[in-house]
């Protein structure tokens, strides 16, 4: 193991160059320096695998890096079809105007760390009160006073600020 690790070392120190400007002319020089290190660990994982001759060692290198620019394209293409799903699904639905919501936003953010949580949980991202007391790790019942006394508190302050008629 340790004249393999002594062979991939040299074959490294020979090629990190050639290496690193392979990768530039394919993904740029931001994103070369991380693949050519990401080839530097694939290589050091597979280095039984390294051929005994410099030039085989040299080749096989350049075929580790050709393995990881695919895996980094095939990321790429997962991103990016990740981020136009995302945008698909934002535009579909309208965004409420910056404005509106603002009152009680600001009504939530007034009220005790703990309080304005646990209504965030419920009715900004949509879990049941049993399940946002296991988020917050506290018991069923104490959710149940909490978002009670929220309540509340939120009616208070809304009504003094917007009365409802």
């Amino acid at each position: 193991m340790r004249r393999d690790t002594e062979r991939l070392t040299r074959a490294v120190e020979a090629s990190a160059d050639d290496l690193l400007a392979y990768l530039q002319r394919r993904v740029g020089p931001d994103d070369a320096p991380d693949l050519l290190g990401e080839t530097m660990v694939v290589a050091w994982r597979r280095v039984g695998e390294l051929p005994g001759d410099a030039e085989r060692a040299r080749m096989w290198l350049f075929g580790v890096a050709r393995g990881t620019l695919l895996n980094h394209a095939r990321g790429e293409r997962r991103r990016w079809a990740l981020a136009d799903r995302i945008r698909q699904h934002a535009a579909d639905g309208a965004a409420p105007a910056a404005d509106e919501g603002a009152e009680v936003r600001d009504a939530i953010e007034r009220l005790d760390a703990d309080l304005a949580e646990l209504v965030r949980l419920v009715h900004w991202d949509g879990f049941s009160l049993g399940e946002a007391a296991e988020i917050l790790g506290i018991p069923a019942s104490t959710a149940r006073g909490r978002y009670a006394r929220a309540k509340q508190q939120l009616r208070a302050t809304l009504a003094v600020r917007a009365p409802l008629g």
